[in-house]
């Protein structure tokens, strides 16, 4: 896996082999990102089950100040861990071990990335509805395009669906 663009392009950065964790493709984290570019600079982001975390990392490298990752897999804690390492971003970055349902409402983050296990379907409503209550100003959630996610989760109003093969970005912002 490779950052896509930014101060970091393409330098590789690792990923967790097996099935416990699904990196977002590099058509899709190009395509979340020329999407976000106008919004990014110096925004506060949050990578919400980040895995090894490609997409926070993305973030930072097109220009995100600081941004928080949340990840309850022990080997993959450790990948992302030595990922921001290998980049020499620890300062710009802080990483939050266990559920993330339990960090997402007290968070203080501009966008939030949220990507929960395709077989955790009921974890999407329960972190868009905690997300609703903190102030961030925009959610995009990555989902099977099979799943169907509901228009608006309190406060937090679904704008655009971006669809790419068997994944969905969907993107929610304050009413």
């Amino acid at each position: 896996m490779r950052v896509i663009a930014g101060r970091f392009r393409s330098r590789r950065i690792k990923s967790l082999p097996g099935l416990a964790v699904r990196p977002t493709p590099d058509r899709l984290r190009e395509s979340l990102f020329s999407i976000l570019a106008p919004r990014l600079e110096g925004a506060t982001f949050l990578d919400a089950y980040a895995g090894s975390g490609s997409v926070g990392i993305e973030a930072l490298s097109r220009g995100a100040a600081h941004v928080t990752f949340i990840e309850q897999n022990s080997a993959a804690l450790a990948i992302l861990r030595e990922n921001l390492a290998s980049l020499g971003i620890r300062d710009e970055a802080r990483v939050l071990r266990g559920r993330a349902g339990t960090f997402l409402a007290k968070e203080d983050a501009e966008i939030v990335f949220l990507d929960p296990p395709y077989d955790a379907a009921d974890e999407y409503a329960a972190s868009l509805e905690a997300l609703a209550q903190s102030n961030c100003s925009l959610v995009v959630a990555q989902h099977a395009s099979r799943l169907s996610l509901a228009e608006s989760y309190g406060a937090l109003k679904r704008t655009r669906v971006l669809k790419q093969g068997d994944n969905s970005l969907s993107f929610f912002e304050r009413a």
